[in-house]
């Protein structure tokens, strides 16, 4: 990817990983990218890096505007290694005296992972630094999702530089929300899905406190992905709304199966769940990643999930999905539990368990159906169905 100027005097400098298809068990198969701005005045700052691997890259890119030796201050919003992995070149070519500014977690945690010695200027939220004619505000994001998390906003032109937040894993010549279109918003969700669900209540407080400093954003520069700069409001409403988990009449009905009995039960459950005009989607979790799954649950009303029993337990593939899930962490979920067994029949009660730790609604002790399913079975199914269908219709 070439620089793009996104605005006078302010360049996108990152890079496009077309290849990546999985982030730390988080699929992506429209790859990333790894953005880092560059803004030039009176001083020079640059705002972020790249993963080590693209070090080249980004300093050929900042190379096409300045000699990066002329880089006044680098500032590194967040220290996880996909931003953070190209500094030691990057402060090799601007100048190993130059300020590094980050917060004060960040100062502790870059200096555990590099060894050099670098002119670290740790600040708080409010802190603001010059460059000329325009002025950058540090807002700390403890916990957006990591603990040395900050924003960097830069006043007179009203652009929020949010690091992993506002972002998703998508790679495109595209830069920004009004290329893309809408398709984008499935990106984001799946993003917020997967890596800052569990963080919602300090999301919450976050975007309480850009209101109460009476923060006005005309464009929102995520780390990952596109830029907002059309309607940045539609990604802050979004983020509201999903922090809140907000549920949709809807359900996910997941489980994996051996030969194919649990299958037909999930088929009846979810043709039980959609008589009582509900929204369901069953899904098979070996055809499904858990990225995927997890972009499903988000703004489900309830999740009923399905196991055969293997020797005493769940099956492998739903035993990861469900330690994924309750990292995760969602809230007021409606559930349920179903499953075929051959000889002994634990699933249902073990996915209970489960479910019950991560403060799940169980409206039903589930249903065990020995070997095959067959009509009686299938019936009660359909009625389990219905009772989910039932529950959601009162709740929402």
């Amino acid at each position: 990817m070439r620089p793009v100027e996104i605005t006078k005097g302010i360049y996108d400098v990152g890079v496009i990983d077309w290849n990546i298809r999985d982030f730390h068990g988080y699929s992506t198969y429209r790859g990333t990218s790894y953005n880092a701005f560059l803004i030039v005045d009176e001083k020079i700052a640059l705002i972020d890096t790249v993963k080590k691997t693209y070090s080249d890259q980004l300093l050929d890119n900042i190379s096409k505007i300045i000699d990066p030796k002329k880089i006044d201050y680098v500032i590194s919003n967040h220290t996880e290694m996909d931003h953070s992995g190209a500094l030691p070149r990057v402060m090799h070519r601007v100048g190993e005296d130059k300020p590094l500014y980050c917060s004060k977690m960040g100062a502790n945690n870059l200096a555990r992972h590099f060894p050099q010695k670098w002119d670290y200027h740790a600040v708080g939220t409010g802190e603001e630094l010059s460059l000329g004619n325009r002025t950058l505000t540090f807002l700390e994001t403890r916990m957006v999702h990591w603990p040395d998390s900050m924003f960097t906003y830069l006043k007179e032109d009203k652009i929020l530089f949010s690091s992993d937040g506002f972002g998703q894993h998508y790679a495109g010549h595209e830069r920004f929300d009004d290329q893309t279109g809408d398709d984008i918003m499935l990106h984001a969700k799946k993003y917020f899905a997967n890596i800052l669900l569990l963080y919602s209540p300090l999301i919450l407080k976050l975007l309480d406190t850009v209101a109460q400093l009476g923060l006005e954003i005309n464009m929102i520069c995520p780390d990952h992905g596109i830029i907002w700069r059309k309607d940045p409001g539609k990604i802050i409403n979004a983020y509201a709304k999903w922090a809140k988990q907000e549920q949709e009449k809807k359900a996910v009905v997941v489980y994996d199966t051996m030969w194919h009995s649990t299958e037909a039960m999930a088929d009846e459950i979810a043709a039980g769940i959609a008589s009582e005009g509900v929204s369901v989607r069953p899904i098979h979790i070996r055809s499904s990643h858990r990225s995927e799954i997890m972009t499903e649950v988000l703004d489900a009303a309830a999740v009923v999930v399905g196991s055969p029993t293997l020797n005493n337990q769940l099956f492998p593939t739903v035993s990861d999905f469900l330690v994924y899930m309750k990292g995760l962490k969602p809230l007021n979920k409606i559930g349920a539990a179903f499953g075929s067994y051959g000889w002994s029949g634990e699933a249902v009660k073990l996915i209970n368990k489960e479910l019950e730790t991560m403060k799940f609604d169980v409206i039903d002790p589930g249903i065990r159906i020995q070997y095959v399913p067959e009509k009686k079975g299938l019936e009660a199914c359909f009625d389990l169905g219905k009772k989910v269908g039932q529950a959601i219709n009162e709740k929402i």
